[in-house]
């Protein structure tokens, strides 16, 4: 559900608390554990508009991750990241 939220945040730039509740169908409080996870991991921020909030992608705490998952892919590409005991994609 968390990435359902930042792909609706990536796709609108900005949402309020109750856009994300009426476009993801969960429950009010679920919604904001969800947001509230995410906000305090640093990939979203909040911003007061009273009497709602607005939430928005954190493009400055994404870029890090955004790095590592790029030499993720490269690796995973040249085949480096293969480990026969730890690790079986699943077969197509």
């Amino acid at each position: 559900m968390r990435i359902r939220i930042v792909r609706l945040l990536l796709d609108k730039q900005s949402c309020i608390g109750g856009d994300i509740v009426a476009e993801v169908g969960l429950a009010q409080s679920t919604v904001s554990e969800h947001l509230r996870i995410l906000k305090s991991a640093g990939v979203i921020v909040g911003e007061i508009e009273r009497p709602r909030v607005c939430y928005s992608l954190d493009p400055s705490r994404l870029l890090p991750l955004a790095s590592l998952l790029e030499r993720i892919f490269e690796q995973d590409s040249r085949g480096e990241l293969a480990g026969p005991d730890c690790y079986h994609p699943p077969e197509a």
